[in-house]
This record gives structure tokens, C-alpha cells and sequence, in this order.
């Protein structure tokens, strides 16, 4: 299933995940940092979504009280929870 997800408070502008049951299969982030983004991207793929959920949620971006893998963790519990 493919989901987009509109982060906040941070440089990337969209999220397009896709999941396999709870399963991540492929992350891809728009805007943002780019060699970060990526590399958050390839390293979550094939992960259970709780574990990414508790590896990323909380992480922050300097002083902006959030970060790209906080966003990303955001949306796969948007995702977990809306199933």
C-alpha cells in the first residue's frame, strides 16, 4: 500500500511510503537533505514499522523541535494507526 504523508517543521515537503502489511517496502522523501534522506530512506526498508517508530521518534533537526526522522515516524504511526 502506498501512503503520502505532508511533514511539518521541517525541509522535506512529502513522504511517499510503502508498506507490505508492517512491513516498510520503500520510503521516498522529497525535498530535505538529501544524502540524509537517503539514507534514512534505504536503511528502514524491510523493517517492521514499530521498529522504525522506536528507532526514529524523537530525534531532532537543531532547534526545530522535530527532524525528517521524526516526520517519518509520525507518519508510519498515522499509518499503523489509521489500519
Amino acid at each position: 500500500m502506498e501512503y503520502r504523508y505532508k511533514p511539518s517543521g521541517v525541509c522535506s515537503r512529502e513522504m511517499i511510503i510503502e508498506t507490505d502489511g508492517d512491513i516498510v517496502k520503500k520510503v521516498t522523501i522529497v525535498g530535505g537533505c538529501q544524502g540524509n534522506t537517503q539514507g534514512i530512506s534505504k536503511l528502514v526498508e524491510g523493517m517492521k514499522i514499530d521498529e522504525v517508530i522506536k528507532r526514529l521518534k524523537g530525534i531532532l533537526c537543531g532547534f526545530k523541535g522535530t527532524s525528517c526522522p521524526d516526520q517519518l515516524a509520525k507518519a508510519l504511526e498515522n499509518i499503523k494507526n489509521n489500519n
